[in-house]
């Protein structure tokens, strides 16, 4: 390995241990509350360090999400795998749900506080593009095939991850209290509501 290769990996391992570490003090402390400091003393280096690698704490939130993307994409390629694109939308629809519910934080990093402010905006594209294009891809061939009421792909790639997103939003803040009471699960009412969303816009 030569000299400039070296250099790419410790570089690449040094960006993997800030990333590690902020996503841990991000989850458990709270965007807010975490510093560029605290995040240098956890890994015992100096917060000039950490300034080599990222310009603030925005770009490294934006990095740390979209690694949080990347572990969603391997769930939707993992759990929604089916040859009918249907049965595929409704799998991927549960597992989004699914993820929400298992990693509440996550989520909320993800997608319910601000957006990194100062980050360019063309790569605000690419975090969490490849997700995204996943779902509008099993859209596409429900829509080829005739099965969805939708004309425009995008169109519903917007209205059914906003259905998703709304589920999980809602539970995560508390505000699906009013009609779940008891001790019952939530998880099976918001895949009993992908469901039947689902059978509603079929054709």
């Amino acid at each position: 390995m030569g000299i400039s290769e070296r250099k790419e990996r410790e570089k690449g391992e040094m960006k993997k241990m800030i990333t590690t570490a902020a996503m841990k003090m991000f989850l458990e402390d709270g965007y807010a509350k975490t510093s560029i400091r605290n995040i240098a003393d956890s890994i015992e280096y100096s917060p000039g360090t950490i300034y080599l690698y990222y310009k603030d704490k925005d770009e490294l939130l934006y990095e740390v999400q979209g690694q949080a993307f990347l572990q969603l994409l391997e769930a939707f390629k993992k759990n929604a795998t089916s040859k009918d694109p249907i049965k595929r939308l409704e799998q991927l629809g549960k597992t989004y749900v699914s993820f929400g519910l298992e990693n509440p934080e996550l989520y909320d990093l993800m997608f319910i506080i601000r957006a990194p402010m100062n980050v360019d905006d063309e790569l605000h594209k690419d975090n969490g593009a490849e997700s995204f294009y996943y779902l509008v891809d099993c859209l596409g061939e429900c829509m080829k095939n005739g099965l969805l009421i939708f004309k425009d792909h995008m169109q519903a790639a917007l209205q059914v991850w906003s259905m998703m997103h709304g589920l999980v939003s809602l539970n995560l803040r508390c505000r699906l209290k009013v009609m779940v009471m008891g001790e019952e699960s939530i998880q099976p009412i918001l895949f009993k509501a992908v469901e039947e969303y689902l059978d509603s816009i079929r054709v």
